[in-house]
């Protein structure tokens, strides 16, 4: 995408004023909102026109094959990858770009990284620093982001530690940890910027079957406390549970989407079938 993009590429944005968006119709505004997302890279169309809207304190969940653009999609909320045509909105803010008159322009990097302040990210390896402890790296961000004292910070991250089960290993290093345990430090560690929107990629898939439980765990806490969250997992039974809304992309486009208990148990499309059949 370029630094302008013409109107006919993307709609007027929606203005916000606070942490609950409302709508000019005093309706509350989604907490995402893709429309006609359109993602490649070279000459490879991952991203062919996705829509679909997230609400806020919904656990929204993505399942499909590998290379169907799942987490190409997630990288994009948080303009981790740049979107190519379409437009990305998170609590009625456009992702990456401002709108002037009847253009867009591309924020600055310390712009983008001040509104992804507001959207933490948990990835499928868990990206700890080696070199620092649990809690070191938990006040990491807060600290040297935000500009928290760092007395306020260890006092958050404990907290938080004791939240995910890991009270006990403050001290620790990553390699002290299993993948469970680093898994829910990096949990943890989104969670010390106090986001408004959870991303999670594939969070479960690096990790030994008897360890997933433990980080499955602390997603249904998070669920249960309001958090919206997009899950792009392999877990069908979290999805099934936990799942306010589902849905199953193949080629980069949505293919089925509902219930997450309707599509897994009465799936409408051929492909969508297929692919649970395999998984189910």
């Amino acid at each position: 995408m370029s630094d302008r993009m013409s109107k006919d590429a993307l709609a007027p944005a929606t203005e916000t004023g606070g942490q609950a968006a409302v709508t000019e119709t005093g309706g509350q505004v989604p907490m995402v909102r893709a429309e006609a997302v359109h993602k490649s890279f070279g000459p490879v169309e991952v991203l062919k026109g996705i829509d679909l809207e997230v609400r806020q304190g919904e656990v929204f969940c993505l399942i499909g094959p590998s290379g169907s653009g799942k987490s190409t999609f997630l990288r994009c909320i948080n303009h981790l990858e740049k979107i190519n045509a379409g437009r990305l909105y998170v609590d009625g803010e456009l992702v990456g770009y401002r709108q002037r008159g009847e253009k867009l322009y591309e924020l600055k990097d310390s712009e983008v990284a001040l509104r992804r302040r507001d959207i933490g990210m948990v990835f499928q390896r868990f990206n700890l620093f080696p070199h620092k402890t649990a809690l070191e790296n938990i006040i990491e961000a807060p600290t040297q982001v935000k500009g928290l004292a760092k007395a306020a910070a260890r006092e958050q991250a404990r907290a938080l530690l004791e939240r995910v089960g890991l009270a006990d290993k403050a001290g620790s290093y990553p390699a002290q940890l299993s993948g469970g345990q680093q898994q829910r430090v990096a949990i943890a560690r989104a969670l010390a910027m106090e986001p408004k929107l959870m991303l999670f990629d594939e969070p479960t898939s690096a990790l030994d079957p008897e360890l997933v439980g433990d980080v499955l765990d602390v997603m249904r806490d998070l669920a249960e406390s309001g958090m919206t969250m997009i899950v792009v997992t392999h877990e069908m039974g979290f999805a099934r549970e936990v799942g306010d809304s589902l849905v199953f992309m193949d080629g980069g486009v949505v293919v089925e989407s509902g219930h997450p208990r309707e599509v897994l148990t009465t799936p409408r499309h051929d492909r969508t079938r297929a692919f649970l059949s395999k998984v189910l």
